[in-house]
């Protein structure tokens, strides 16, 4: 079942939890550490959310999907900088593979995500009218001799 709103996306959600806790990790950081990495790594980390938010609100499917790559591109920066932090002693090597390991799972939600946005499209691409009953018959009654004379006038 689809979400019916932003708050039911469990990847968003999955999202939050992760950025809510770097958020407080990296605010108890000394002020180099968090004006650097930590400021990259909390804006990179927010996006993801904020892409997925932007997605979900947008009306056209390609606008739906171009957000939803935004936000998987902001989840691979943030594994990056997830990296340079344990390279650099800010995270213990195990919470990085932790935070590694649950990115990963909502790398794989967003993919679904976007597999179902592109399944709609494809279901969305048929129209289909009405059949229409054409009459060939007494088409003497339509226009008088008149009317067609002053037609091929014009």
């Amino acid at each position: 079942m689809m979400a019916t709103s932003l708050e039911e996306l469990d990847v968003l959600n999955a999202v939050e939890v992760i950025a809510d806790d770097i958020w407080k990790q990296v605010t108890k950081w000394n002020t180099f550490e968090r004006d650097t990495v930590g400021g990259q790594l909390a804006r990179a980390v927010d996006s993801i959310g904020a892409n997925i938010a932007e997605s979900f609100g947008r009306y056209h499917f390609g606008e739906k999907l171009r957000f939803l790559y935004y936000a998987r591109g902001s989840l691979y920066e943030t594994k990056y900088w997830i990296n340079r932090c344990s390279a650099r002693g800010l995270f213990p090597e195990t919470q990085a593979k932790d935070y590694a390991t649950q990115l990963t799972t909502i790398a794989r939600q967003l993919n679904s995500f976007a597999k179902s946005i592109k399944t709609q499209q494809q279901q969305n691409k048929k129209i289909r009218e009405d059949k229409v009953e054409y009459v060939t018959e007494n088409t003497d009654s339509l226009f008088s001799n008149e009317d067609l004379k002053s037609l091929s006038n014009l």
